[in-house]
């Protein structure tokens, strides 16, 4: 490809429309898990939003739609993110969710991002996190020049219990941090990153 002049105004991303062959399903998990509600819906689509744009998230359907039995091994996008302002608001959502037993498929401190990773009723993959350093700029700063980062760019897996019992503890969020890069926090069962070998 043909690199064009740098772009003058940067757009930001709106939203994400999902084909899916379980539009009320989908509907209401977005609404649980992100607080996503409708603006508009009908039977052939919806358009939902957690803040003040008209939609963040859509759904599609047709009858010709068809459920793909293999998507985690096929292309496309492996999942979309939604950021908590801090640690405590992911980790309380986290609590809310298992209470319905809605559970995270992985949990990774990407040493930038604590992350928890969910599916969808459509079998996508949704990513809840929180910054690390509550700052983008240094979290990005962060991710350009760790050495740490470089080594092990997909982070070290981590059970949401351990950690809110450590902080229920008293343990600083700086050094819960650091204990969780050093694999302090591991969960007993490994977590599946759906992505094929």
């Amino acid at each position: 490809m043909k690199k064009p002049k740098p772009i003058a105004q940067k757009p930001v991303l709106h939203h994400v429309t999902f084909k899916t062959t379980r539009l009320q399903e989908m509907i209401d998990w977005y609404e649980a898990v992100v607080g996503c509600a409708p603006n508009f819906a009908f039977e052939g689509a919806a358009w939902t939003t957690n803040d003040t744009a008209n939609h963040r998230i859509a759904f599609l359907t047709t009858p010709g739609i068809k459920d793909d039995p293999d998507k985690v091994a096929h292309s496309g996008i492996h999942h979309t993110a939604f950021e908590f302002g801090t640690l405590q608001a992911l980790l309380d959502n986290y609590e809310r969710l298992a209470e319905v037993g809605i559970l995270p498929h992985i949990c990774l401190d990407h040493g930038l991002t604590m992350s928890f990773y969910y599916v969808d009723p459509d079998g996508n993959s949704v990513e809840l996190q929180s910054d690390n350093f509550g700052n983008w700029i240094h979290s990005a700063h962060w991710m350009q020049t760790s050495p740490e980062f470089a080594r092990e760019p997909i982070g070290v897996e981590v059970d949401p219990p351990k950690l809110i019992a450590a902080l229920k503890q008293g343990v600083p969020q700086s050094e819960l941090l650091k204990r969780s890069r050093e694999g302090e926090y591991l969960p007993e069962t490994p977590g599946d990153i759906r992505l094929p070998a």
